[in-house]
């Protein structure tokens, strides 16, 4: 594309005292767009690894780790002491022959010896690539051979085999060291070898330009693309991002992490933890949060919008099931309007603190229990919350702040502010971060956070920038105040038979809320109205059918020809249906007979849709819905 010429007028806004540079076009096709001056801006020299040393030189007993006892209770890990593991793994990895620069890939489920990991493989100087611990066997092949990769982490036997049935076809990689085996301490014994001075030697080869990660996108149709990151994408992107969210990050916060490592978004929230001294647990099986978060008490959650979805859904339904759903549902209400009372010039009435004080005791506190009862913050991600659920875990005392960023910009370019929400927007962009929405209404992103392109693929890179700005593919708007608003996904935009532009996502979103569904993919590219498919939630059912006199064991099938809840999934269409547009209403839908998940290749693992593989095998349901159009 060719550079325009601009002229532009500058103003400021202050948000106490902080100083945001805001850009206007005012010529010709307008783009609106903004730089936020960066607050932090390391010694070149420095890298990921630097991070770690700082927070041991500030306080080296200080726990910024908690492990899993085999009774299930957690012992603290001072930052020296992981200090010491990662410099022991670091020193078995430089004994094994990894040289600066090498790649090396990292398999496994969400626990503390993946984060280890990562670190010592920056001490060596090496490249970190994770690999999702679901991958199969022709994912872990495309990785391994198109990062150059030399050798691997694995966690188990299982993925041992995996790795065994493609490493005929790795000529690269030498190695493949398995988590619960011997491996791991053997590293740690083969490095006593290796001094302190040539430990040093090669944490220090790499500076804040150099490759710090390849993360591969969980793209939705074919090969997924490598994203080149630097340490700069971490060193000063985790220094100003701590420096915005000084209430969150700091070191008297905790934080049990469940997301995969290997995505980008708690990976790079790993790495602020231990910038900020942030205590983290890990827990590998997502499943389990609601068991563990009262036992470890967390002061801050990670999680994407499904989990906040699910945990108010599922405490209505229980509030049913005790036969208190109207107690609950007047108590969200409450919590909603106390919410949107706190950004009134008036604040919330004597009235409305008398009935949240009364629900806090009957409903809000015992929700905050079963999250640990010392959360007050959280970070959602991936997905838009939504404006009501924000409103709800703020008025019970939980305040989200909601980022937004991709795997090219190393997770979190916007984020919310404590000190300043505007509720159902993803928040600001953050220091040395700039934002642009194009003329087309794309979010075009640049900063201290981006990937210096795509791996061995220059003609992908070239295709996503526009000098140092980056195409990321969304469409959002921004306000007079910087807050940028996500309206839907450029490639995902569908065009009716009537020539209607809809954006799926917006809709999709507030009919996910509904207990009952699991996932909803919007349909009707190039057809007379739009449709809906639609998973049910497999642990919400039987829950929901006991609450709404369905005796009846239902399976999942059976659930979907039900006419109780093909009755119940109309009425959330009406709702939904009544904040769109006609041309944008759904007008039919089908009830798919299973739950689309990872597993049955129907979302990646950061749980978005591939919707060219629902359209594929659900072509069948989708002309149904067309059948009489």
């Amino acid at each position: 594309m060719q550079r325009r010429n601009y002229f532009f007028e500058q103003r400021a806004i202050d948000d106490s005292n902080r100083q945001y540079s805001v850009y206007n076009s005012t010529q010709g096709d307008t783009m609106t767009f903004y730089d936020v001056p960066i607050k932090f801006n390391s010694d070149p020299k420095l890298n990921t690894s630097d991070l770690l040393l700082e927070r041991v030189a500030i306080s080296p007993d200080h726990a910024i780790f908690s492990r899993q006892n085999p009774d299930e209770t957690w012992r603290n890990v001072k930052a020296v002491d992981f200090l010491n593991e990662v410099k022991s793994l670091a020193k078995g990895l430089i004994s094994a022959g990894i040289k600066p620069g090498d790649a090396i890939c990292i398999m496994s489920r969400t626990r503390y010896e993946w984060t280890m990991i990562d670190f010592a493989i920056w001490f060596a100087g090496a490249v970190s690539v994770p690999i999702y611990e679901t991958s199969s066997a022709s994912q872990m092949e495309w990785i391994l051979s198109d990062s150059d990769a030399v050798a691997l982490f694995i966690e188990d036997q299982e993925h041992l085999d995996r790795f065994n049935s493609i490493k005929a076809n790795l000529k690269n990689v030498r190695q493949a060291w398995t988590i619960d085996s011997k491996d791991f301490s053997d590293l740690h014994v083969a490095g006593e070898k290796i001094g302190d001075d040539q430990l040093e030697t090669a944490r220090t080869n790499a500076e804040l330009s150099d490759l710090a990660t390849i993360v591969y996108t969980s793209g939705t149709t074919g090969n997924p693309k490598g994203c080149a990151l630097t340490h700069k994408s971490f060193v000063d992107h985790a220094k100003n991002a701590a420096a915005e969210i000084p209430e969150l990050a700091n070191d008297r916060q905790s934080s049990l992490l469940f997301l995969p490592l290997a995505h980008i978004f708690a990976r790079y929230v790993s790495v602020l933890c231990i910038h900020s001294g942030i205590r983290v647990g890990h827990l590998g099986d997502s499943k389990q949060v609601a068991k563990y978060l009262p036992v470890y008490q967390p002061t801050f959650l990670l999680a994407v919008p499904r989990v906040f979805e699910k945990v108010y859904n599922g405490a209505e339904l229980r509030a049913e099931t005790g036969g208190k759903g109207k107690i609950f549902r007047a108590a969200a209400e409450v919590a909603i309007d106390y919410s949107k009372a706190l950004d009134s010039k008036s604040g919330p009435s004597f009235a409305l603190k008398a009935k949240h004080k009364i629900f806090d005791r009957l409903v809000f506190g015992k929700l905050r229990a079963a999250m640990g009862g010392k959360v007050k913050y959280a970070i959602s991600g991936g997905a838009p919350l939504g404006a009501r659920l924000g409103h709800f875990y703020r008025g019970i005392g939980l305040v989200v702040l909601e980022g937004y960023g991709l795997t090219e910009t190393a997770a979190a370019a916007v984020i919310g502010r404590v000190s300043w929400q505007k509720i159902g927007k993803v928040g600001r962009a953050l220091p040395g971060t700039g934002i642009k929405i194009a003329e087309d209404g794309e979010i075009w992103l640049r900063g201290i956070n981006c990937m210096r392109g795509y791996w061995r693929n220059e003609a992908a890179t070239r295709e996503a920038f526009d000098e140092d700005w980056f195409r990321t593919g969304d469409l959002g708007e921004l306000d007079e105040d910087g807050f940028l608003t996500i309206t839907g996904r450029k490639k995902e935009i569908l065009v009716t038979a009537a020539g209607k532009n809809v954006a799926p996502a917006p809709i999709e979103d507030p009919l996910r809320a509904h207990p009952l569904i699991g996932q909803v993919v919007v349909v009707g590219d190039a057809k007379p109205f739009i449709g809906a498919l639609i998973s049910l939630d497999p642990e919400m059912v039987p829950v929901w059918a006991k609450n709404n006199g369905i005796e009846e064991q239902l399976t999942l099938a059976e659930a979907t020809k039900h006419p109780v809840i093909i009755a119940e999934m109309q009425q959330a269409v009406d709702e939904v249906n009544k904040l769109f547009s006609q041309a944008e209403q759904i007008r039919a839908f089908e009830i798919v007979d299973i739950e689309l998940t990872e597993a049955s290749g129907h979302l990646t693992p950061s749980l978005k849709i591939k919707r060219s593989k629902v359209m594929e095998d659900f072509d069948l349901q989708v002309g149904r819905i067309y059948v009489n159009a």
